[in-house]
């Protein structure tokens, strides 16, 4: 293990453009529960996995009958608002401002790689925190909309103030597009990176799972897990090596191994 968390320190330190991955694994230690682990928010509730997959046709029929759902029905995932960072978060936010770490591509919709002070962050499943235009793409601040009155005032669904197109929240919906913009950004993101760390991700949802394997299509590109369990990616051979483990634990130690490395060659 030691030997591992040194490899990817000076993997890290040695590459020119290195940019990390994230999953669900990396914020359940923030208490954030994950949706298909053995604790997860689906395997407790399958009729909410069910109603998730049924999300993004019920708003396309009807925006309205959708937010009064969204604001009057239960929600999957409660206090993403007061939930903070955890080690692993801190610790790419560290990285980062190293210059180490160019950019974070995560799955997670709760906004604590931000609230962790990563700056170069493309969020390519959205931000349940924030709202987003269907039609030009504009993201608001929830606090930009007060919902509640819209509620009593039989005034849903939000309208967007520069275009007037239909707001509906940021996060992604099963059967809705990603949005051009991150999609665009996470390729060339993909297709620039010299290596590409993947902490906690299952790597089973597409097409997010595919960006390692649009990075390793280009030789001497360094693909490192840090995952609890094997993925596709290890079993598949995409991923160089695995350290297997908390990303809380383990990110926090390679990047201690990249500070001693980086003094030892100052």
């Amino acid at each position: 293990m030691e030997d591992l968390i040194k490899r990817a320190a000076k993997d890290l330190i040695d590459s020119k453009y290195a940019i990390a991955l994230t999953g669900a694994g990396i914020s359940t230690e923030s208490g954030i529960p994950d949706f298909r682990g053995p604790s997860g928010v689906w395997t407790k509730n399958p009729e909410a996995e069910k109603r998730a997959f049924r999300s993004y046709d019920m708003f396309l029929e009807n925006p309205k009958d959708w937010w009064v759902d969204r604001l009057t029905g239960p929600r999957l995932l409660q206090g993403l608002e007061k939930a903070s960072p955890n080690r692993g978060h801190y610790a790419l936010a560290d990285l980062e401002k190293q210059g180490t770490l160019k950019c974070v591509i995560t799955q997670n919709v709760d906004g604590l790689h931000e609230k962790a002070g990563n700056v170069n962050i493309i969020e390519y499943h959205g931000n349940s925190l924030k709202l987003r235009c269907v039609s030009c793409g504009a993201r608001f601040g929830r606090d930009e909309f007060d919902l509640e009155a819209l509620l009593k005032q039989d005034d849903l669904p939000p309208i967007c103030p520069k275009c007037d197109g239909i707001v509906k929240s940021d996060s992604v919906a099963f059967g809705e597009p990603i949005p051009v913009i991150c999609s665009h950004r996470s390729l060339e993101e993909a297709e620039k990176c010299d290596l590409m760390i993947i902490c906690g991700t299952s790597a089973v949802v597409y097409p997010f799972a595919n960006l390692p394997r649009v990075a390793k299509q280009r030789p001497n590109v360094t693909i490192i897990e840090v995952n609890a369990e094997q993925t596709p990616l290890t079993r598949e051979g995409i991923s160089e090596y695995l350290i297997q483990g908390k990303t809380g634990e383990l990110l926090p130690k390679i990047v201690e191994e990249v500070k001693k490395y980086s003094k030892n060659f100052l």
